[in-house]
C-alpha cells in the first residue's frame, strides 16, 4: 500500500487501473532510461510470426532488451520467452540493423553481447504460476510489476528470484525444446559464482568482507555482470572486478569530486575499464577496507 502524509495523517493513495496494455507500453518507453536505464529502439518490431513490444539496448552490457507487457493474463511467461530469445538469436543482423539505423553506427554482429541478451515482463500483477515457473537463477527474464496511483504516482518493482537452483530442461513439445536448447547454449545468466569463479580463496573471502560493509549502507541491488558484480541503489554505486590477486573496485563518482586524502583511488576517465564510474582501487589486503568504504559511501550518498 502507498500512503501520503498530510500532516501526520496517513491517507491510502488509490490505485488507478491502466486502461490498456498500450498505455502502460506508452509509459515505459518513455521513461526506459529513468526506470531501467535503457536505450529505446523501437516499438512493435515483427519478425517471422511474432511481433516484440518494445526493443532495446543496454549499454552497460552492450546487448538487447525486448520488453513484453502483460495485463495480469495467465499465459505462459516461459514459452514465450524462450521463443522470443530464439527467434532474436536467429536475426541477430536484423538488430543490429535495427541499432545502426537508430544511432547512425555502421557495427556487425560480433560488436554485441548476445550473452546477456535478456527480456523483460511488465505487468501490474503475475499469478503464482508465472512466478513460480520463472523463479530460476539461470532464467534470462525479469519480472517486473508496474502500478499507477492517484496523484501522478507510480510503482515499480523487480520481482527478485528466490531459488538459486537452475532451471533444467523441461518436456516441452519437440519445437519448444529446441527453442530452449539453442537460448541456452548462447545466453548466460551470470551469478555472483559465476564471477567469483576468476578469484582464489583469498579474493573470494575479501569480497564477501567488502560485500557486507557495502550492504551495511541501505538498500543496496547486487546486480552479477560478465566481468564485475554491480552494487546498485538508484544508480550503480561500485562495481567489483575479482582477479587471482586483487579485486579491482569501480567507484561511481566523476572526476574531481571524490575526496580521497590519501590519493588511494586512481583516476581512470582517460583510459579504458569495466564497471562505472572514473575512480578505482585495487584491494589485496583487508586493511584497505575502512577507508575504501569512506569512499564507496560518498558514491552511495549520491546514488542511492
Amino acid at each position: 500500500m502507498i500512503f501520503i502524509n498530510k500532516n501526520g495523517s496517513l491517507d491510502k493513495i488509490k490505485e488507478v487501473d491502466f486502461k490498456l496494455e498500450k498505455e502502460m507500453q506508452s509509459l515505459v518507453e518513455h521513461n526506459l532510461n529513468s526506470l531501467f536505464s535503457l536505450k529505446f529502439l523501437t516499438t512493435e518490431f515483427s519478425i517471422e510470426r511474432y511481433r516484440f513490444d518494445t526493443v532495446a539496448f543496454n549499454e552497460e552490457t552492450n546487448s538487447f532488451v525486448i520488453l513484453e507487457y502483460k495485463r495480469g493474463r495467465n499465459e505462459s511467461l516461459v514459452d514465450q520467452g524462450y521463443a522470443y530469445l530464439s527467434t532474436l538469436l536467429n536475426h541477430k543482423a536484423d538488430f543490429v540493423l535495427l541499432y545502426n539505423e537508430c544511432f547512425g553506427q555502421s557495427k556487425s554482429i560480433k560488436d554485441f553481447d548476445w550473452t546477456q541478451t535478456r527480456i523483460y515482463f511488465v505487468s501490474t500483477q503475475f499469478t503464482d504460476y508465472q512466478k513460480n515457473a520463472t523463479d530460476f537463477s539461470n532464467m534470462p527474464f525479469v519480472l517486473y510489476v508496474i502500478k499507477q496511483y492517484a496523484n501522478g504516482v507510480f510503482l515499480v518493482e523487480e520481482i527478485e528470484k528466490i531459488r538459486s537452483t537452475k532451471h533444467e530442461m523441461i518436456s516441452f513439445g519437440d519445437e519448444q525444446n529446441s527453442e530452449i536448447t539453442k537460448v541456452k547454449k548462447e545466453i548466460i545468466v551470470y551469478t555472483e559464482d559465476t564471477v567469483l569463479e576468476n578469484g582464489t580463496e583469498r579474493t573470494k573471502e575479501l569480497y564477501e568482507n567488502l560485500k557486507l560493509r557495502i550492504l551495511e549502507l541501505g538498500h543496496v541491488t547486487i546486480v552479477p555482470r560478465k566481468l564485475y558484480i554491480a552494487f546498485i541503489g538508484r544508480k550503480h554505486i561500485c562495481d567489483i572486478e575479482v582477479q587471482k590477486k586483487k579485486l579491482i573496485v569501480t567507484i561511481n563518482i566523476k572526476q574531481g569530486d571524490l575526496k580521497d586524502p590519501t590519493g588511494v583511488a586512481t583516476d581512470v576517465s582517460a583510459i579504458g575499464h569495466w564497471g562505472n564510474g572514473d575512480y578505482q582501487v585495487l584491494v589485496s589486503e583487508d586493511e584497505i577496507l575502512d577507508y575504501l568504504m569512506t569512499l564507496i559511501r560518498q558514491s552511495y550518498k549520491l546514488n542511492s
